[in-house]
């Protein structure tokens, strides 16, 4: 892995930054790709209801643009190529690109403890050959974990830095490269930094990469 490549998100399309990477570069892929599922048609994000004042507004047309699709089977392909492990969420809407799973971690976001018609969990792809895990961090719209030390919102799915800091503490070690090419708001970054591990990510929107390279400079420690 060239030194320079890493500490940064790149303002780059994942697959062309991927096909640049040599094969088994990256210890751990740790990603949220698209699910496709418009998450803008079902999002108050941006508007009035949304996550905050500290969250980014008026951004309904670039959720709809990144979200009406899921990933190719050839962006999966080079993930696999260029990483020795990944942890992808969604990893129920891949069924048709993804091998089967060597495990689960499974978000158990803590919803039934509070009336809703949100989704209790998430399911997040292993290729790690460990028991299936359970990572339990309450998440759902105004409510957090820690309601003193709320996290900012800054993208419609974005991740709790808790949630991603167990998962890459628990899967990796302290010399590994962490990648994320779906790094949105920066969240699986910010908690590779934090961990000590070395890392790197991808993100197509400048909006998204600008916050993300704030947040990293700033360390966010949650």
């Amino acid at each position: 892995m060239n030194p320079e490549l890493l500490s940064k998100i790149h303002n780059l399309d994942c697959i062309d930054f991927m096909r640049s990477l040599p094969d088994k570069c990256i210890d751990l892929v740790v990603t949220d790709p698209p699910y496709g599922i418009n998450v803008a048609v079902k999002s108050t994000f941006g508007g009035k209801g949304g996550f905050g004042s500290k969250a980014i507004q008026n951004t309904q047309h670039e959720i709809s643009d990144w979200d009406k699709e899921t990933p190719s089977k050839e962006i999966f392909d080079e993930i696999f190529r260029v990483s020795k492990n990944q942890i992808i969420f969604g990893g129920n809407y891949f069924w048709d690109v993804l091998p089967p799973p060597a495990s689960y971690i499974i978000w158990d976001k803590r919803c039934r403890e509070i009336e809703n018609n949100f989704a209790d969990c998430e399911m997040a792809w292993s290729s790690l050959k460990k028991p299936a895990r359970i990572v339990r961090y309450l998440w759902m719209g105004l409510f957090q974990e820690d309601m003193k030390n709320k996290e900012p919102r800054f993208h419609p799915t974005q991740k709790p830095n808790k949630v991603m800091e167990e998962i890459i503490a628990k899967n990796s070690e302290q010399s590994d490269i962490i990648f994320d090419p779906f790094a949105g708001s920066g969240t699986t970054l910010v908690a590779a930094k934090q961990l000590g591990r070395k890392w790197l990510g991808c993100e197509l929107s400048e909006k998204y990469c600008k916050i993300g390279e704030e947040r990293l400079r700033q360390e966010y420690l949650f």
